[in-house]
């Protein structure tokens, strides 16, 4: 069984640092600067996503960012071929597979694992051998850890959009609700061994009673610090969330 983790890690996603930079043209905001900045504020790691569509990330982003960090790389990608042949080529610390739709304006819930074991058992299983710690991205449901645990996964990371939903439309009762999903689920994903990762809409607000969990050993933030660096600055942004993470964990 993996053990508990003192110090919580943050990954900081940089999508929609290119998704500015997409909105105009050309080079800025440059993703690769943010994901320095990012590690000088204290980050664990960057995500980025590669799309189908490259709406944000586009290949030249992943190509530059696994050449020049010092943190790992969290590659997010869908389970395609053509997404897989690139983790393969790069052979990034980490991959996350998660659900995508051309439709939807972010990856909105979690990956269906039960419905599909068998193809998504080999499509991790290359991915695995090239020394890539695989994560499944899911809804806090335990019909999808016990899948993600079949299939082979080092990591399940659980969808807090929910919690996140309701706590900022005031629906109180269903945010608890919510949250003790999430720990309940934390703690039955580590029963199994899984190494619990979670995010998606964490905010300030939201982040502590999530962060406080101990099973949960990295928390993955990215559209809300892009938003608050417009503000404040992206180096002041992660640097107040890695001490709410903190103060959480203390």
């Amino acid at each position: 069984m993996t053990e508990f983790v003192g110090r919580l890690r943050l990954g900081v996603n940089i999508d929609h640092v290119a998704t500015v930079r997409n909105a105009r043209g050309g080079d800025v905001p440059d993703p690769l600067r943010a994901a320095k900045i990012a590690e000088a504020a204290g980050c664990d790691g960057i995500t980025a996503h590669l799309r189908e569509d490259r709406r944000h990330i586009s290949d030249a982003d992943i190509e530059a960012l696994a050449a020049n960090l010092t943190v790992p790389l969290n590659f997010e990608m869908a389970a395609t071929e053509e997404m897989q042949k690139i983790a393969l080529r790069y052979r990034p610390h980490a991959v996350c597979i998660v659900p995508e739709k051309r439709e939807e304006r972010t990856t909105e819930g979690g990956l269906e694992v039960a419905q599909d074991e068998n193809r998504l058992a080999h499509f991790i299983a290359p991915l695995r051998d090239a020394g890539c710690r695989v994560s499944i991205f899911i809804a806090a449901d335990k019909r999808q850890i016990e899948a993600a645990h079949r299939i082979g996964a080092a990591v399940v990371e659980l969808h807090t959009g929910a919690y996140c939903d309701a706590h900022a439309e005031g629906h109180f009762d269903e945010r608890d609700a919510e949250l003790e999903r999430l720990r309940d689920m934390s703690s039955f994903a580590h029963s199994l061994g899984l190494e619990v990762h979670a995010g998606h809409g964490l905010t300030y607000d939201t982040v502590q009673p999530v962060a406080a969990f101990p099973e949960i050993v990295e928390l993955n933030i990215g559209h809300f610090l892009v938003g608050e660096a417009i503000f404040v600055g992206l180096d002041a942004s992660i640097r107040r969330m890695r001490a709410l993470m903190d103060e959480a964990r203390a």
